[in-house]
């Protein structure tokens, strides 16, 4: 007689993945796109043939037992190994076609980004890009994103990718209807200001306000750098931004040099799995030689062309 440990399949973990992360067969059931039946069913076959129990069935939901929680750390192992060989199957056979998802934040996509990843697909008409905008990382690994391009010091070490520049910062304000002497950095405390939200208080910029600006000034905060950007140029105060967004923005003026002590890097990351994909690698490339050849600009020192 075979063994009845030879049936076990993937359909089986993916479905002890399912329940564990959703908590309950319903749930479980519309993540999977299966009937709840068909849980119910197979979880029940899954215990008889390993002769034990895999969930603790309470009122709260369904909570995996020691035995269950082995399989679920199986299934999530199998998870990224058959997402990492699909990928690289895939990007192999579609060249540069298919789709591209890249990641990055609101400043550097509207006013730096978008028209390096035009002149991109222009050039390759077969290449659907989709974006996504925020300032926490989505998890390359599980597929959510192809590119990231980050403003970061210390990129993920499971990611492939390379820093492009270093971002220079410096205070900005609204811009006046007559030319103004630049103010005094004594001057400039003194003000009100806008800064940033603990969804960025990751951001040197975080820290050199906190450290340099009495509480009582800053009157305005935003866990966005366009956010910032859009309350100076409104009036509501002086702050600190990107040079490489600022310089760009109309209403707004330089009120003080590039400030040493606050910086990003500008990185392109990407999964390892992913990185020989034709399209990845082409679009990487692109995005590297266009940004780096604008790395006066984005290092405060140099106009955009």
């Amino acid at each position: 007689m075979n063994d009845p440990l030879q049936t076990l399949c993937w359909d089986d973990l993916r479905i002890v993945k399912a329940i564990a992360d959703h908590g309950n067969l319903v749930a479980a059931a519309t993540a999977l796109q299966v009937n709840h039946s068909t849980v119910s069913r197979r979880l029940t076959a899954l215990e008889t043939c390993l002769g034990v129990c895999l969930f603790d069935r309470r009122r709260s939901g369904y909570v995996a037992t020691d035995a269950g929680s082995e399989l679920v750390a199986l299934a999530g192992r199998l998870e990224l190994e058959i997402l990492s060989v699909a990928r690289r199957v895939s990007g192999h056979a579609q060249g540069l076609k298919g789709e591209l998802r890249m990641t990055t934040s609101d400043a550097l996509l509207l006013d730096f980004l978008t028209p390096i990843v035009a002149r991109f697909q222009t050039a390759n008409p077969q290449i659907r890009i989709e974006v996504s905008v925020g300032n926490s990382a989505l998890n390359l690994a599980r597929g959510e994103s192809d590119i990231a391009f980050r403003a970061t010091l210390a990129p993920p070490e499971n990611l492939f990718g390379r820093k492009v520049a270093t971002i220079a910062w410096a205070v900005y304000g609204r811009k006046p209807v007559q030319p103004l002497p630049m103010p005094q950095a004594r001057e400039l405390v003194g003000m009100p200001w806008v800064s940033y939200g603990k969804g960025l208080s990751g951001l040197r910029a975080f820290d050199f306000v906190e450290q340099t600006v009495a509480a009582e000034q800053v009157i305005y905060r935003s866990d966005s750098v366009a956010g910032v950007a859009a309350a100076i140029a409104a009036g509501i105060g002086v702050g600190l931004l990107p040079c490489m967004h600022g310089d760009l923005q109309p209403g707004l003026v330089r009120l003080s040099p590039v400030q040493p002590e606050v910086y990003d890097e500008l990185w392109i990351l990407t999964h390892p799995d992913i990185r020989k994909s034709g399209r990845v690698h082409a679009f990487m490339q692109h995005c590297a030689e266009a940004i780096i050849a604008r790395r006066d600009f984005i290092e405060g020192c140099g106009r955009f062309d």
